[in-house]
């Protein structure tokens, strides 16, 4: 059932909403066991292969599924608060294996299948994992980490007996599908999901069932109140991410829209415009890298012929010019939200109730308090550069960091959470996000977000991608450096890197415009899509030493 109320404004949608957080809660129930008691046969889960063919899983197979898995592990001697990793793509395992270990009271730990065997080998030890469900590509990376993963016990396979992985169907088809799953309370850990960081080793941000009742507020906002008749989802980004298994798949489990699950072998733009088009696609979560390669592709419209209610998009902001392609192409206006692997889905817009701002991600998704400030928490007046933060309690946020005291602390000043992000609040409640702490370029005396620049870069036609740094410099202290991957057809020179100066320099500001500009073939990106602009920021330093 949605959490929020059907109203025709934001106001009356803050004034109305309340939250509704029982003592008593496991996700694992709320996404899977909640529909199969009322209707078995709905449909739940949809694995469609890149040629097209598909196939269709209800609550009721999820239950059975999830069950027996939960039956095996708890024969294997794994139980409440113990944690269970697991390995693997987009695909129907990967769902009922989370459900699983949540209804056993577990903490479920998602991974990422690319993920190398240092990568791997740190999480697991850190976490203490005790059993892993992988695929055939993930047992054979594990295969040489488990004598020095002592806590590991079990490792199970969905491509049968392998590397030391026991086949996974084999071992659940003899255990019963019925299963009494733990009495967990909301506040009972869940899941660790591991940042990437942007210094040091990760860390496990560790969070509560009830992670999935403050996720859904904001799901449903961004999608322009998910949940109605026909809706049918997919999003590219993996389940191993907040974004893909508490954006997605899980509360729309919850909310009883059909999850549309593929593995693409290689994400291509004409790959994601037939996907959208063959599996019906009514709702898509589209992380801005997505949303630029697809606008590459010629005339989409003409090719293709979508059936989309709804668009959201995060990570990074949309600008304008973006945001105007999502209309021509699929004839709405794509929604923005925000947030992080801590304290994820607290700001979204919502083309329902308000016209979208290019360049200003949303307001405060009702339910989180969300606010400017400095660094010692202290909210800042509006129009003022600050830390974008939410005060504590709130349901999505985490509980802390696994074994890691001190970064947990260090995670807040007073009541707030800072999210370590650089943003600016309006008058009328609209946040506009700047850029991380170390995005964010100070250029005589001017601070710039990256954001902003990478929009107007990408309104040039000659302009694929770009990504925006400070470069130090001794006279203004740091430089605006574009790195840019070009369109096809258009060639690197002095005189074009001269005429996307001079286009940034009359369309954005005098002082913002790239002073420096470089062309690439690639731009370094996250697992999640972001560029990673501190593999930019050491390109544009290292100049310096060479020079």
């Amino acid at each position: 059932m949605p959490l929020l109320p059907d109203v025709e404004s934001y106001d009356d949608l803050v004034g109305r909403f309340r939250w509704s957080v029982p003592d008593h809660f496991n996700m694992g129930v709320a996404v899977c066991d909640a529909w199969a008691d009322k209707d078995p046969d709905r449909e739940a889960l949809v694995y469609a292969e890149e040629d097209g063919a598909a196939t269709s899983y209800s609550y009721g197979e999820l239950r059975r599924l999830s069950n027996q898995l939960a039956n095996l592990l708890k024969s294997r001697g794994i139980g409440p608060g113990d944690r269970i990793g697991v390995l693997l793509p987009q695909r129907l395992e990967t769902a009922f294996a989370h459900i699983a270990a949540l209804k056993l009271g577990a903490i479920t730990i998602p991974l990422f299948t690319l993920f190398g065997e240092e990568a791997l080998s740190y999480r697991l030890k850190d976490s203490g994992a005790r059993a892993v469900i992988t695929d055939g590509g993930g047992a054979a990376k594990l295969k040489g980490l488990r004598n020095a993963l002592p806590d590991l016990t079990a490792v199970f396979c969905v491509d049968g007996d392998r590397d030391g992985a026991e086949d996974l169907a084999a071992h659940m088809r003899g255990h019963e599908p019925d299963f009494s799953p733990f009495n967990t309370r909301a506040d009972d850990p869940a899941i660790i999901i591991y940042t990437s960081g942007t210094t040091g080793q990760p860390k496990g941000a560790l969070h509560a069932h009830r992670v999935l009742l403050g996720h859904l507020p904001g799901v449903e906002m961004s999608h322009d109140f998910l949940g109605q008749p026909g809706d049918r989802i997919w999003t590219p980004a993996d389940w191993a991410w907040i974004g893909g298994l508490l954006d997605v798949l899980m509360p729309a489990l919850f909310l009883g829209v059909p999850v549309v699950a593929c593995r693409f072998k290689k994400f291509t733009a004409e790959a994601a415009f037939q996907f959208l088009q063959d599996q019906n696609i009514r709702n898509a979560f589209l992380p801005p890298t997505a949303l630029k390669l697809m606008r590459q592709v010629d005339r989409p419209k003409e090719r293709w012929t979508l059936n989309l209610r709804s668009v959201a998009s995060g990570g990074e902001t949309l600008g304008a010019e973006l945001i105007d392609w999502g209309r021509r192409t699929f004839g709405l206006t794509i929604n923005e939200f925000y947030g992080q692997t801590e304290c994820n889905m607290i700001v979204s817009s919502c083309a329902q109730l308000m016209d979208a701002r290019p360049g200003i991600m949303g307001r405060p998704v009702p339910g989180h308090r969300v606010a400017v400030v400095d660094a010692s928490g202290k909210i800042v007046p509006d129009g003022t550069l600050g830390t974008i933060a939410v005060k504590k309690p709130d349901p999505v946020m985490f509980l802390r960091y696994w074994n890691n005291e001190a970064a947990t602390a260090g995670k807040f000043a007073g009541e707030w959470l800072l999210t370590g992000d650089r943003g600016i609040r309006d008058g009328t409640g609209w946040i506009r996000f700047v850029g991380r702490d170390d995005d964010v370029i100070t250029s005589s005396g001017y601070r710039i977000g990256p954001g902003e620049i990478e929009d107007c870069l990408l309104k040039h036609p000659a302009v694929a991608m770009a990504g925006v740094v400070g470069k130090p410099d001794a006279q203004r202290t740091e430089i605006v450096k574009a790195f840019i991957v070009l369109n096809a057809g258009f060639e690197p020179s002095s005189e074009l890197s001269g005429d996307i100066a001079e286009f940034v320099k009359t369309r954005l500001a005098a002082h913002e415009y790239p002073r420096e500009i470089a062309f690439v073939d690639a731009l370094p990106l996250t697992t999640t899509g972001k560029v990673i602009r501190r593999e930019l920021r050491a390109r544009a330093v290292s100049e310096l030493k060479d020079g």
